[in-house]
C-alpha cells in the first residue's frame, strides 16, 4: 500500500454531475418549458469560448495544461493519512531502532508514494534531521502552492462566466431590438437571449466553483499526508521510540475509524 493511501473514485462526486443536470432539466420542465430552449450554440460560444480566451490571457499555458490534468483528480477520494500508514512508520521506527537506518532501504518499494521515498531516502543516506526537515518542508510547500494554482484557475473561470453570460444576453437583446417590427418573435427571442445568463451563472456556481473547492480540499489532504511523512522521517532519524512515533503521528488521522478499518 502506498503511504498516500489507495486512491479510489468518489462515486458521490461522480453522480453529482448528472444530479446537477437533472435539477436544471426538471426545473425547465416544471415550468412547461422545452428542453430545446436550453440548447443555444451562440450563447455557449460567447460564454465558454469567451471564458477560454480570458483564461489564455490571464494564465500561462503550462499552468492551464496542468489544471486540465488536475481535473482528472476531481473525482478521486482524497488521500488523508490512515492508521495503516501510521502502523507502517511505527514498524519502520522499530526496524531502525533494532538494526539501524540502513536496514530501511529495502523497505522503500517501487510503488511507494514519491514523497515517502524521498523522505526515507534522506533518512537512509544519513542526512541530519534539521536539514532533512527543511528540504522536505520546502518541497511540500512548493507542491501545495502548485496545487493551489490549479484551483485559482477554476476560480478565475468562475468569475468570468457570469459576466460573459450577461454579455451574451445583451447581444441577444440587441438582436431582439433589431426586430421590433415583428412583435410575435420577441418572446422567443428574449428567451434565447437569457439562456446565456443561465450558462454563465450555472457553469460558475454549479461546476467551476465546486471543482475549485474540491481541488483545494484534495491539495490540503495531500499536504497533511506529507506533513505526517516529514514528522515520521525526522522522528525515525532522531531515534524516537516506535510507540512514541505512533502517538505523535496519530494526531494526523482525520478519517472515520470505521472507514479506516475497511480500507486497511
Amino acid at each position: 500500500m502506498s503511504p498516500a493511501g489507495r486512491q479510489r473514485r468518489d462515486l458521490v462526486a461522480i453522480l453529482s454531475i448528472p444530479f446537477i443536470a437533472a435539477v436544471v432539466v426538471l426545473a425547465q420542465l416544471a415550468e412547461g418549458g422545452a428542453l430545446g430552449a436550453l440548447v443555444q450554440p451562440t450563447a455557449a460560444l460567447v460564454v465558454f469560448g469567451g471564458t477560454l480566451g480570458a483564461l489564455l490571457l490571464s494564465f500561462p499555458f503550462p499552468l492551464l495544461r496542468r489544471t486540465m490534468g488536475a481535473l482528472r483528480t476531481v473525482f478521486v477520494i482524497g488521500t488523508l493519512p490512515d492508521q495503516a500508514l501510521v502502523t507502517r512508520f511505527e514498524n519502520l521506527a522499530l526496524l531502525a531502532r533494532k538494526r539501524g537506518v540502513l536496514a530501511l532501504e529495502p523497505e522503500i518499494k517501487p510503488h511507494d508514494d514519491p514523497f515517502f521515498a524521498r523522505a526515507m531516502t534522506l533518512v537512509v543516506d544519513g542526512v541530519a534531521a534539521p536539514e532533512a526537515r527543511r528540504a522536505l518542508e520546502s518541497y511540500s510547500q512548493s507542491r501545495e502552492a502548485a496545487d493551489e494554482e490549479c484551483a485559482e484557475v477554476l476560480e478565475a473561470a468562475a468569475g468570468y462566466t457570469p459576466t460573459l453570460g450577461i454579455l451574451g444576453t445583451v447581444l441577444g437583446l440587441i438582436h431582439v431590438m433589431e426586430n421590433l417590427a415583428a412583435p410575435s418573435s420577441m418572446g422567443s427571442g428574449l428567451a434565447v437571449a437569457f439562456v446565456a445568463t443561465i450558462y454563465g451563472v450555472g457553469a460558475a456556481n454549479l461546476i467551476l466553483m465546486p471543482m475549485a473547492t474540491r481541488l483545494r480540499a484534495l491539495a490540503r489532504n495531500s499536504a497533511i499526508t506529507r506533513e505526517l511523512i516529514i514528522e515520521a522521517a525526522v522522528a525515525i532519524k532522531n531515534g524516537v521510540h516506535p510507540r512514541l512515533v505512533a502517538t505523535q503521528l496519530g494526531g494526523f488521522i482525520r478519517t472515520d475509524p470505521s472507514s479506516t478499518r475497511r480500507s486497511a
